[in-house]
Order: C-alpha cells, then structure tokens, then sequence
C-alpha cells in the first residue's frame, strides 16, 4: 500500500468533529481489517467495540490465499476460529468472517476487494456501513481510504502487537492468556501438533540464526537482489525453490547482486544459474520489455530486501519453449502456464509482482 499524503489542518479538524459527531451512533455493520496473525486481545477489544455499536461485525481476514508463511503462518479457516470462538454463540453469530485477498502493490485493486467482500455479507455498499478500528501504525491507514464510509476509532489496547506473539510462539514459546484469549491459544497448540508448524518451527530458526550474522552491524542492512520474469506464449518461467526460507514454493529465478555488477547483469546470471535457459544472453537484453522496483518493508522474512525485477519478453517460437533445468538454489525450473498461477503456492511476494509486471 502506498503511503497516503498528509492531511491538512482544515481536513484533520473536519475529520475530527465528524468523528465526535458520530461518537455514540448505531450501525448496521462495522467492518473491521485486518490479518489476525493470531487474533489477540488487543484485537478483541475493537470487536467488543464492534458488537456494542453494530448489529453485524465484518471480519475482512486479510492474507487469504497465501501460503504458510513466518509472516502469514495460519490460514483463513483458523483465523475465523480464534475469533468466532472468543464469544457467546449469540454474539458469534453476528461476527462474519470473510477472507480477503492481499493485492501488494496495486492499492485499487485492494480497495475493490474489499469492497467486493463487504458486499459478500451486507448485499448493498450503500447500506449502512461503517469501518472500525485503531491507528497503531501505518497498517491500519485503511480507516481513511473509504471517504463514503465513515469511521470508528478504537484506542490501542495495551500496546499489543501481533508480530512478538506470533514470532515467539514460531520460535516455540507458549501464547500468555494476558495477551490472547482461549480460543486462539486452542488454535494455535492444535497448528503446534502438524508438519506445518514442524517446518515453520524450522525455518525461523534457521531466519533467526540467519539474521544474528548481522546484529553487531552499525544500521540494519538493506540488501539487493534481481528477479528475472520470463514470459513466452502465455507460459512464465518459474523455479521451485531448494532451500529456506520458502522451501518447495514457486518463485521467479533470481537472487542477491554481487558488489562489482549492474542490476541487469545479476539478473541475467542469476537467470542462467537456476534455470539453464537455452536462450543467448544477447537475446534475452534484447527482450527487455520493462523493470520495476520492488521496496515492500515486510516483502521478505530474512530483513529489509528490494528487488529489482526485469520483464522478458521473449518472441513465440514453433519449436515450442526452450528447454530449462533447475540448478543452484532450484530444485527446478519450469515453464507454467499463465491461467495456473497459483498464490497459494508463490514465494513471498512473488505472484503480485507478476500480475503487476504482466497486468493480470
């Protein structure tokens, strides 16, 4: 999501008395954001909020459609457990747990799919719906994107963030009842049992041992990397990756630039490492279509990581797609059909770069 510009004086006090004006007003729906990655207190005190101002509450479950990450670690499903079993079966009847897609980098497209899923629930847009939530950091920018709904502000309960729970309980530490209710406790000693967790248990170590080879640093390093995405006759080249984090995923070829390369040329060789692509590097530079740069914060579980992505473009050929074979950091490497991605099986950020590179 971009960052929105800031408000005027004029718009921050016009925001704010409309804001008081609606202190104690009833909705038909509230709609609350956001990812749950676990549904904890804090979180649970805006949706008390909600019931007590709303006959329905709108659970938008972002994240959906994702792979099990150390960011993303539980799926839709469990989500809506946590919270639909945190209340009475009369309040939980009135909570509607909808997953919703992420669309990182294309902020209308984002807006559109919340939209779409209010209205999976509500039937109508102009029906009398609401936001709610509270300002704790960038993330919940959200309350002021919708200028036809208005918004509810809830204080930040005790400070409480999702990221120090979910990374201790991923490192194998034991969720507090101080900091989250029962019934995500339950689901997540249930998620702890599964080869699921057992290979996300895995990969945070292995990130955290990985990132203490920079802690005496004096700033956090930013690194670089170049990705490669190849396209020829609706089939896009894609490599199944070897190692952590991210093992067994699809993800475009590429990794980090050496100290004495240009973007272009690690992309390129990168390219030719993971995959063997029987195309001459003379062509490929010839079927630059266009690059992009790739700066998302949280985009990568091994720290601050910008990309820089090159478009190929490559011309059909009646001798069908040349030929590849995974090496280096591949497992393997293989052409795919545009109409079978799949997000569910994408690394990281992956799939939006593609539908933002390619337009999908």
């Amino acid at each position: 999501m971009s960052v929105l510009p800031e408000q005027s004086p004029t718009q921050s006090e016009n925001k704010s008395d409309h804001l008081k004006s609606n202190a104690n007003r009833h909705y038909k729906y509230l709609v609350f954001i956001g990812r749950f990655q676990p549904f904890h207190r804090g979180h649970k005190a805006v949706v008390d909020e909600a019931l007590n101002r709303a006959e329905n509450v709108i659970m938008l479950i972002g994240s959906a459609n994702m792979p099990r990450s150390l960011r993303n670690p539980f799926t839709v499903e469990e989500r809506a457990q946590m919270i639909k079993r945190a209340y009475s079966a009369e309040d939980a009847a009135r909570i509607h747990c909808v997953g919703l897609d992420d669309a990182l980098y294309n902020d209308t497209r984002w807006l559109q799919y919340v939209q779409a899923s209010v209205k999976t629930v509500t039937h109508d847009l102009r029906d009398d719906i609401a936001l709610i939530g509270h300002s704790k950091d960038s993330s919940s920018y959200y309350l002021s994107l919708f200028p036809t709904w208005e918004s509810v502000s809830v204080p930040n309960y005790k400070d409480l963030s999702a990221t120090p729970i979910r990374e201790g309980y991923l490192m194998g530490a034991t969720p507090t009842g101080e900091r989250t209710p029962v019934s995500t406790r339950e689901v997540m000693e249930a998620f702890k049992q599964t080869e699921d967790y057992q290979h996300l248990h895995e990969e945070a170590w292995f990130v955290d041992d990985y990132m203490k080879q920079w802690r005496d640093a004096p700033y956090p390093p930013t690194f670089m990397t170049a990705d490669a995405l190849v396209v020829q006759s609706g089939h896009i080249l894609l490599v199944e990756r070897r190692s952590m984090p991210g093992r067994g995923l699809w993800a475009l070829p590429g990794g980090f630039v050496d100290q004495k390369e240009t973007l272009l040329d690690a992309c390129i060789r990168e390219l030719a490492e993971e995959t063997k692509l029987d195309v001459p590097p003379s062509v490929l530079y010839g079927s630059r279509h266009s690059q992009h740069t790739f700066d998302d914060p949280y985009r990568s579980s091994r720290g601050r990581t910008i990309t820089q992505v090159f478009y190929f473009k490559l011309k059909n050929d009646p001798e069908g797609l040349p030929c590849v074979q995974g090496g280096d950091d591949a497992a393997k490497a293989f052409w795919l059909p545009l109409a079978e991605l799949d997000p569910k099986k994408m690394f990281e950020d992956h799939y939006a770069i593609i539908t933002k590179m390619v337009g999908l």
